[in-house]
């Protein structure tokens, strides 16, 4: 709930102020992942958001069983090193799934992984220094600023071209 601060135009003397609730303890968190077609190299931006919730294991089961309902053939997972991603449970429904496989990214490499330029354009960018009242606001403006950037297939390449992975698209 609490807003990511940048710089911002105002006239002289009228500082733009940020109000915000203070000790707020409710939170907003999500789950996702950019995918890549390999025929058409077109890119996509699954989203999954949680009220009140911290991912756990089985959040990424239920936006694992979302990607394997949403695309089609074999599915190549690139995760960082998140304790949820690496839980029994987790392990045990990608042995079960004939269609899924992973690849982990070396710990504390978050700048390899596309899906963080995503958080960081939204935080960044779309939200920078929106401050709602209500989670139901932010959940909201969140969901519209993310599906503005999941119709963007040039945002989408600049974020895996700025993790430096070896993906041509």
């Amino acid at each position: 709930m609490h807003p990511t601060v940048r710089r911002t135009w105002a006239p002289r003397g009228r500082t733009p102020l940020l109000r915000q609730r203070t000790r707020h303890y409710r939170k907003l968190s999500a789950i996702g992942g950019v995918s890549i077609s390999p025929s058409r190299r077109r890119l996509g931006w699954y989203l999954q958001f949680h009220r009140d919730q911290s991912i756990r294991q089985e959040q990424v089961l239920a936006f694992l069983r979302h990607l394997l309902r949403h695309l089609r053939g074999a599915v190549l997972v690139v995760w960082d090193r998140l304790s949820a991603h690496r839980g029994a449970a987790v392990r045990d429904f990608i042995e079960h799934q004939s269609r899924l496989d992973v690849e982990w990214l070396p710990a504390y490499a978050p700048e390899l992984n596309p899906e963080e330029y995503g958080w960081a354009h939204l935080k960044g960018h779309a939200l920078a220094n929106y401050c709602p009242d209500q989670l139901d606001e932010l959940h909201e403006a969140v969901l519209v600023a993310s599906d503005a950037a999941r119709t963007r297939q040039a945002l989408l390449r600049a974020f895996v071209y700025a993790s430096g992975l070896p993906i041509r698209l």
